[in-house]
């Protein structure tokens, strides 16, 4: 951080029962924003994040970096959610967890053991999809509601991507697959953009922007591949989202991403 972090006790209401339990300490970065950390006895850690202290933070479960300690991992349905909250100005407590070894508190609350899963109304609920549905309808204020023509706007990308990165025969069309998606987005966003709904970021965006970045770190990795500069919308698309403060807050960190893709490029 640029400025020097000052240590003092987290007044939010949310974790007050928690300090009678453990103990830990606030890192204050700036007005109205804690972050709290905490050891656990497994090997995830808790980020609470608090935008305002009579806030209550919602509960997420989000991957766990696999080579950074306290980092989010590189799933692109976390980073989705996460965006959501953090566009939509929410507070929430986001427990990191090592999906490689996952904990009994984790599978207790999520038997399928996948992520993101997040605690609405004392359930927890999972699937991307249905959190950011729910988000939507639980806090309105800002609206990132994608107007159902454009919903499924550059939905395809992510699916040829996986296709093209897992191929081993430069002949096999799954390129070209890839490639003529890309090209009907750069269209749509030249007619349409600079975000998918126009002037203002909503939903689809916020799905598609983590894909685009798996793509671009995975394919320039494994592949030695990037998007041509024939393309110049898919690009420019590309940088103004992970521009967003938001994105950058909720990024995983390039080296996680080539590790998660690993298996499958390798099989």
């Amino acid at each position: 951080m640029s400025t020097p972090l000052r240590i003092q006790p987290t007044t939010t209401t949310a974790i007050s029962s928690a300090i009678n339990r453990i103990g830990f300490f606030t890192l204050r970065h700036r007005p109205r924003t804690s972050y709290s950390v905490f050891p656990r006895p497994t090997r995830h850690r808790t980020l609470t994040v608090t935008a305002a202290a009579s806030a209550a933070p919602l509960e997420i479960c989000v991957k766990g970096s696999i080579t950074t300690p306290n980092k989010v991992g590189d799933c692109p349905f976390c980073q989705r959610v996460l965006l959501t909250m953090e566009e939509k100005h929410l507070p929430y407590d986001m427990k990191l967890v090592d999906l490689g070894n996952k904990p009994e508190w984790f599978l207790k609350l999520n038997p399928e053991g996948k992520v993101p899963v997040v605690k609405l109304d004392e359930k927890w609920v999972p699937d991307s999809d249905v959190i950011t549905q729910a988000l939507e309808e639980k806090y309105p204020d800002p609206p990132l509601v994608t107007p159902p023509e454009k919903s499924s706007v550059g939905s395809k990308i992510f699916s040829t991507f996986i296709g093209f990165l897992k191929s081993k025969d430069p002949s096999d069309g799954t390129e070209q697959a890839l490639l003529d998606e890309l090209t009907s987005f750069d269209s749509y966003i030249k007619e349409n953009g600079p975000f998918i709904n126009g002037e203002k970021v909503s939903a689809a965006d916020l799905s598609l922007g983590p894909k685009l970045y798996h793509l671009e770190i995975a394919l320039g990795h494994y592949k030695k591949w990037a998007v041509p500069d024939s393309l110049p919308y898919v690009k420019s698309y590309m940088k103004t989202i992970f521009s967003l403060d938001s994105f950058i807050k909720t990024r995983a960190l390039q080296e996680d991403v080539i590790a998660g893709w690993r298996p499958k490029v390798l099989g």
